[in-house]
């Protein structure tokens, strides 16, 4: 019996043992430590782009292809504008940044660069966006997701519509504004004939909208719409040869052609047309005005008399009050850079955003942004044109400026009217 209650002991400890329970000195046994608790997952943001510190904005444009300079200072002037923004404190505690993807002024390559913009990256609104078809793709995305989508570089039909489109707001002037302001100069500034009046057009939706207010206001003029000279190119290049030949055809009929074209191919038009001894005035539809001076300042200076463009904003040598701060800033933030309407435009335009965004306060969202923006009213920006939203009317400006190319690639601003 000894022998068996000894066993029985050694047992008892073998199986306390091989718990892990302590017997030693009598005293209870200690509980094993808890296991660390995982970390809580960081919380998603209340608002898609929106943080506590930051608004992520994000940009689809042309960064390559005959369009890239476009691009390029668009990003450029809304990168001033956000990092002015952000030296000064940020936007009501928050910092901005965006994010810029290539689409290389492609219809195709637009929706799969907005897709990864908003559901990937999940900016907060789309801004400054360059081109009229790749806008035209864009927009219907935006209002199924209820994206704001801002002052794109367009002025398509497509995008100022009445009503307006909820999310789609707009600072710059329509094409059909600038190419009606491009014939009022030709005919009552430059004396030029309305019939002895041609028009070049980008064969797409851009070209069409600027079309538009050419052919109107020609035909206001007395002209009937289907005897007015309409020569086209493919968009997205600079072949510009068969409308030339069309030109040379009949170039003792016309004294002015209005080019409603991308930078490249209108100054190919005019080298060629100069070259082809055609003796007109060009006057190009809101084409990048660094990208037009230089290439045609690089051929020789002949290149340059008797050419225009129409402007959405004043030149980049004026004294309004907007236009010395601008100035100031690009100095600054892009040093080296050279002033130019397309930086112009996206600064401009950035600054009327940060006043939306700071209206809305605080507690940000899509909805916030979209009253504050509709409250703007009568805004004196310092450009010498007020700027208003309305529910039922999301284009902030209509002012159309006139630039006259100087022979040092330098613009002189002219009255359209």
């Amino acid at each position: 019996m000894a022998s068996l209650k000894r066993l029985t002991g050694k047992a008892v400890v073998a199986v306390a043992v091989a718990a892990g329970v302590g017997l030693s000195c009598g005293k209870k046994a200690e509980p094993p430590p808890p296991a660390p608790a995982a970390a809580p997952a960081p919380a998603a943001p209340r608002v898609r782009g929106v943080t506590d510190g930051e608004i992520l904005l994000g940009m689809v444009a042309s960064f390559t292809g005959s369009n890239k300079e476009r691009g390029r200072s668009m990003r450029t002037g809304w990168e001033m504008a956000l990092a002015q923004a952000n030296e000064a404190g940020g936007i009501n505690g928050r910092k901005l940044r965006l994010l810029a993807l290539d689409d290389g002024y492609d219809p195709a390559r637009t929706p799969p660069a907005m897709k990864e913009l908003v559901e990937t990256q999940g900016v907060f609104a789309i801004v400054g966006n360059v081109g009229t078809a790749t806008s035209a793709v864009a927009v219907p995305y935006c209002m199924e997701k209820k994206v704001v989508f801002y002052g794109a570089l367009s002025g398509g039909d497509g995008l100022r519509k009445t009503p307006p489109d909820r999310y789609v707001f707009n600072f710059r002037a329509s094409l059909r504004r600038e190419g009606e302001a491009a014939v009022k100069y030709l005919v009552q500034v430059r004396r030029v004939k309305p019939r002895r009046i041609a028009v070049l057009v980008q064969q797409d939706d851009f070209g069409e909208s600027g079309w538009r207010g050419a052919a109107r206001q020609l035909v206001s003029y007395g002209v009937r719409e289907r005897d007015i000279l309409k020569l086209g190119y493919p968009r997205n290049t600079a072949d510009i040869s068969g409308a030339v030949a069309r030109l040379r055809k009949r170039a003792r009929a016309y004294d002015a052609v209005v080019m409603v074209a991308t930078y490249k191919p209108a100054a190919t038009f005019v080298r060629r047309g100069k070259d082809a001894g055609l003796k007109l005035f060009y006057l190009s539809v809101s084409a990048d005005s660094n990208g037009l001076a230089e290439d045609l300042v690089q051929s020789g200076k002949r290149y340059t008399h008797n050419v225009g463009i129409t402007q959405v904003v004043p030149v980049p040598t004026s004294q309004a009050t907007a236009i010395i701060k601008y100035r100031q800033a690009l100095e600054k933030q892009s040093p080296g850079e050279k002033p130019g309407s397309t930086t112009l435009e996206a600064w401009i335009g950035a600054q009327i955003f940060l006043e939306g965004l700071k209206r809305a306060g605080r507690d940000l969202d899509t909805e916030a942004l979209v009253g504050a923006l509709e409250g703007i009213h009568d805004w004196d920006i310092g450009i010498g044109a007020p700027i208003t939203f309305t529910p039922n009317d999301h284009q902030g400006s209509r002012k159309v400026w006139g630039w006259l190319l100087q022979q040092d690639g330098t613009f002189k601003q002219v009255d359209l009217e």
